[in-house]
């Protein structure tokens, strides 16, 4: 069942006790979890409006149902309910998974390839909610024109703050020393690599199959995000470097509840996550590759969940990356300019490793020759309590362009070889190279006193 202008869908449900007033003859399909059903839902929507002569409300839901059932397509992976009924006060439809999350707004960039559908919903429609229907839930929408004044919009809270999903049979699982700004990062970076992977291998061989592994890796990321709290860190350049510094960037201890049946999907999760990360290393997706941080942390949170599902202890979060995987290949780049500079110059690539430094920057860091700097990984140069964030932020630049440094002077400490550290003015920016990859160019000039 679910609710529209107090009118509740029945399908029998743990909503039983509650009155039941149908809106006559709604139109109800089961549709396969396949990609093909997107299309169908959108078709049925066309024909319900074009027979009730509501062809002014077609664009909007054709797009609103189009995001809906797509979500449940690719976070379920279940067989998909639509119900929809045409009445003089506009649309209402209803869609049904079997997944219990509920849906939530993410705070991903601007610029993010995924996480707006949520926002979406909300500023086309007149009323929405989600609601349970297990062992999934119903999310339904009412629309009663294509034109909507965002102040009569209902968010989502109202609706789904006395409707969270029983989860059944637990296991409870303990993270330690969990690093906030990291699990952010490669939050978004995973969805957009999961959505990126399934759209390659959406093959009508293999669709079903393609399917079934992203939901249930997008079903184990769902498990986390309710759980792992979001940093409070701000953007502008010096109240980040304020904020994004540890240990506020971390969790000491953070309790997941797992139901019995997602314990499997974190296996999922990693794998699937392995095999993507595979083709954009060979440059066959758009996504960039994963930082050696990201993958050890993947593997990290996946181990626990497996590790503690079958009663081993937990293990803290070692912030100690993996070696990382071999490098992509050298860049068509010219180090001269920086390494014949008379300024503190250093320069990086994409894959975060050192390519070039001047003979200033050398001595200021405390580095006789390039051969003991060059091929180091930038952590090398970051204290440990900002590496966190160089890593959450360097992922973010790559994937949707947030810069929020590039360009601007900040003062920052840099560790020196001998793990003394030096305060420096640090700009950086940043340069395109062919192969469609990037050099970022540090310069560095210690701060006075």
């Amino acid at each position: 069942m679910a609710l529209t202008d107090n009118c509740l869908y029945h399908y029998g449900s743990v909503w039983d006790d509650i009155p039941v007033v149908t809106h006559a003859r709604p139109l109800r399909r089961r549709l396969p979890a396949q990609p093909s059903s997107v299309g169908e839902a959108r078709r049925l929507v066309r024909q319900s409006l074009a027979d009730a002569g509501r062809g002014d409300l077609v664009e909007t839901a054709e797009l609103l149902v189009s995001e809906v059932v797509t979500n449940a397509l690719l976070h379920a992976g279940t067989p998909i309910d639509v119900a929809l009924s045409v009445k003089e006060n506009g649309l209402f439809v209803e869609v049904g998974d079997g997944s219990p999350h509920l849906p939530s707004r993410r705070s991903y960039a601007a610029a993010a390839r995924t996480g707006r559908g949520l926002l979406m919903l909300e500023q086309m429609v007149n009323d929405w909610g989600v609601l349970p229907n297990p062992p999934g839930k119903t999310v339904w929408f009412h629309v009663t024109s294509g034109d909507h004044d965002e102040s009569d919009l209902t968010s989502l809270e109202r609706t789904t703050e006395t409707a969270s999903l029983p989860l059944g049979e637990t296991v409870s699982v303990t993270l330690l020393n969990v690093p906030l700004l990291l699990h952010a990062a490669w939050e978004e970076h995973a969805q957009a690599l999961l959505r990126e992977y399934l759209l390659a291998n959406l093959d009508p061989d293999f669709a079903d199959e393609a399917i079934r592994e992203h939901a249930e890796a997008t079903d184990a990321i769902a498990v986390l995000a309710q759980r792992i709290p979001r940093p409070g860190v701000r953007m502008a350049p010096n109240e980040l470097m304020s904020d994004a510094v540890e240990p506020r960037v971390s969790s000491p201890r953070v309790d997941v509840l797992v139901a019995h049946e997602s314990v499997r999907h974190f296996r999922t999760l990693d794998q699937t996550l392995r095999k993507a990360i595979t083709l954009a290393e060979d440059d066959l997706l758009l996504t960039p590759p994963a930082q050696p941080e990201l993958q050890s942390y993947r593997r990290w949170l996946c181990r626990q969940v497996d590790q503690q599902s079958r009663g081993g202890t937990s293990s803290p979060w070692p912030a100690e990356a993996d070696p990382p995987s071999a490098a992509r290949g050298a860049l068509s780049w010219d180090a001269s300019p920086v390494t014949e500079s008379a300024r503190a110059m250093i320069a990086a690539d994409d894959e975060n490793l050192i390519l070039a430094a001047s003979r200033s920057a050398l001595d200021l860091l405390g580095y006789d020759e390039q051969a003991q700097l060059v091929g180091q990984r930038i952590v090398a140069i970051i204290p440990t309590r900002y590496r966190q964030a160089h890593i959450a932020g360097f992922t973010l630049h790559l994937l949707v362009g947030r810069s929020p440094l590039i360009g601007k002077t900040v003062v920052v400490p840099a560790l020196r070889r001998d793990g003394s550290e030096v305060v420096v003015e640090l700009t950086v920016r940043s340069e395109s190279v062919p192969q469609g990859r990037k050099v970022f160019l540090a310069e560095l000039r210690e701060a006075a006193p």
